[in-house]
């Protein structure tokens, strides 16, 4: 297997947290959550890691330093969205001659080695373009929904804003953890417009550019549901530290 580089992001401020740290500082079970992040991409075998780094930059990394991993730190001065936390790693990524990019949010401690590595070998063996991790949902009210054709097939992502009454009918959602092919990744930041109302950079776009140039495109529900957890707020910051404790973190 291609050994595989990641790129995390953790450049946000996490306004709703009630706290003076970046986000990804905010503690889980008494440890900075990003710490679970890169301990599932080390367990999965992915040895390289590009941080983003941005709101309070200094402190991410003094907080990183102890690790044994290897870590490198891209910093993100204006936070324009995801696509543009992946787009200011390109001079990182150019030498990634072959293999995957994997991205994930540093503020999802849930995120699973067993997931990871379920993601690798099915990229390993098929080579897509991008290949997405997501999961059925019984909610999925504000995820994005993983839009498919009548074979099955990967069409792109709708916001849940954006998606008709037929698509919020879909159970299938993103969450954030992608597989890029290293080259089609660059190539698809170079494509990337801002033409929204946020005038931000989203990663989502990478995924339609590539599908509508004819690129493979695949989506694989294999995420769990503990994965859907997400952390925007200190009461979903409580919710995931009794997750996390139930299923024996602590």
């Amino acid at each position: 297997m291609t050994v595989p580089c990641a790129v995390v992001l953790a450049a946000g401020k996490g306004t709703r947290m009630k706290s003076d740290l970046p986000k990804v500082l905010c503690p889980v079970l008494g440890r900075p959550m990003i710490h679970f992040v890169l301990d599932a991409l080390e367990e999965a075998g992915v040895k390289r890691k590009i941080v983003v780094v941005g709101h309070q930059a200094d402190l991410v990394k003094q907080e990183l330093a102890g690790r044994d991993d290897d870590i490198e730190f891209v910093l993100q001065e204006e936070q324009l969205g995801t696509g543009h936390a992946v787009q200011v790693c390109k001079e990182q990524l150019a030498s990634v001659q072959q293999g995957p990019t994997v991205v994930v949010a540093g503020d999802s401690p849930l995120i699973q080695p067993s997931s990871l590595m379920k993601l690798l070998e099915n990229f390993d063996s098929n080579q897509p373009s991008l290949l997405l991790g997501t999961l059925e949902k019984e909610d999925p009210t504000g995820l994005g929904r993983v839009v498919r054709d009548g074979l099955g097939q990967f069409t792109g992502i709708v916001e849940h804003k954006d998606a008709t009454e037929e698509q919020l009918q879909i159970k299938e959602v993103n969450m954030s953890t992608y597989l890029f092919n290293t080259a089609d990744l660059l190539w698809s930041l170079d494509q990337l417009k801002n033409n929204n109302a946020q005038s931000e950079y989203y990663l989502t776009d990478c995924a339609s550019l590539l599908h509508q140039s004819g690129r493979q495109v695949e989506a694989l529900a294999v995420l769990q549901e503990c994965e859907a957890l997400s952390i925007n707020n200190v009461d979903e910051l409580a919710l995931v530290d009794e997750k996390m404790r139930a299923m024996g973190y602590a």
